[in-house]
């Protein structure tokens, strides 16, 4: 029993799904869901890389993320004009975390992208994400291996990611929904590997300041939730 403990009210996510091959014409895809949070990721492959990577031998990995009109309670105008801050933001984290399990030499001069779209809004989203484009990556390097387009295995690593905040009354919780987001004092977002690496923690006092000790429970409590992902992500690979 950790000395933690104490402090974590709850060390579980809500109900996890991943839907794979969602679409017959992606490379890779999944309609991830996590309690109500639904988000369906397509990847597509290009044989080309960015001008910067050009002649470089490796490729790399994008990503895109976007919030359907309907996915939360009020209806969201469409990003015509070009991505808001917060959406490059979380376009920025989900391609950071997947190129951080890859090793892009060994995926050849090819850009993966990975489009995430949110069909349902329910907290969580860019972790959802997240948690969902590694489905959806290994299905697509996996066809890519069959196909005879790759030698080697990329991925270096199994990924996932979590929220965990605290309650006003100072208890830790893990996996939040909309209104525990919108209620919590701290809320974070942590991406790890299973091999127990951090990817990101991002984390946020909006009420009162957190303590040592409350950090590392934030991360235990992650680290918990985030064994229970690691298994439904490999029971739908399997």
């Amino acid at each position: 029993m950790s000395s933690l403990d104490h402090l974590i009210a709850r060390g579980t996510p809500r109900q996890i799904n991943y839907t794979i091959n969602a679409n017959p014409y992606a490379k890779g895809s999944v309609i991830a869901e996590c309690g109500n949070t639904k988000v369906y990721i397509t990847v597509t492959v290009e044989e080309s890389v960015p001008p910067f990577l050009k002649g470089k031998a490796e490729g790399w990995v994008t990503a895109e993320y976007s919030m359907l009109p309907s996915a939360t309670h009020s209806r969201n105008k469409r990003e015509r004009n070009g991505a808001s801050g917060r959406t490059q933001e979380i376009q920025r984290l989900i391609g950071r975390s997947m190129r951080s399990v890859i090793d892009l030499k060994k995926l050849g001069e090819r850009t993966i992208q990975i489009d995430c779209d949110v069909i349902v809004a329910d907290g969580g989203t860019r972790t959802t994400s997240i948690s969902g484009a590694y489905v959806a990556l290994v299905l697509a390097i996996t066809k890519l291996t069959q196909e005879g387009l790759l030698k080697e295995n990329p991925i270096t690593d199994q990924l996932a990611a979590i929220s965990v905040g605290i309650t006003k009354e100072g208890k830790i919780i893990g996996d939040l929904n909309y209104e525990e987001d919108s209620s919590c004092g701290t809320d974070m977002n942590i991406v790890m590997t299973h091999s127990g690496k951090f990817v990101e923690v991002q984390g946020t006092a909006e009420g009162e300041p957190f303590n040592q000790e409350q950090m590392m429970a934030l991360l235990e409590c992650a680290k918990s939730c985030l064994k229970i992902v690691f298994a439904k992500q490999a029971e739908a690979l399997a």
